[in-house]
């Protein structure tokens, strides 16, 4: 299956370069337009411009492949994920269990925070209380 996914990928992205090069070297409509205004002739303002040329239909002909191949992708994105097992989401996978932690290094004693001194008191951050009214409050 990883084939397929790669050779669809392939295709979608060389169809997307043919379609963006095609795109690029095709005149405007706004170029017509805009001649009709002010001088050289124009077939049509706002009417239909005549039979579709090669540009045009090749470039229908990449959108659609290019659609196609999206979908495609879409539909084994979706499928791989049920057939390995995993869920569809990752919502649907199972949460590990309430009372698994993190395994405790070795020599290290339970309950206590990693590099701390031991005896040591801790200290509270700095708020620009003095402690005794910290305290009182």
């Amino acid at each position: 299956m990883q084939i397929w996914t790669t050779v669809i990928l392939a295709v979608q992205l060389l169809t997307a370069l043919i379609m963006i090069g095609l795109v690029l070297i095709q005149h405007g409509k706004g170029a017509d337009m805009g001649a009709s205004f002010g001088g050289g002739s124009s077939g049509s303002l706002f009417g239909a411009s005549g039979s579709a040329n090669f540009l045009s239909r090749s470039t229908a002909a990449c959108a659609t492949v290019f659609f196609l191949c999206t979908l495609a992708l879409a539909y084994i994105g979706t499928t791989g994920s049920e057939r390995a097992g995993s869920g569809s989401s990752v919502l649907d996978r199972a949460a590990p269990a309430a009372g698994a932690s993190a395994p405790v290094p070795t020599g290290a004693i339970p309950g206590t925070v990693p590099g701390a001194i031991p005896g040591a008191v801790p200290v509270a951050p700095a708020t620009g209380v003095p402690p005794a009214a910290a305290a009182s409050q």
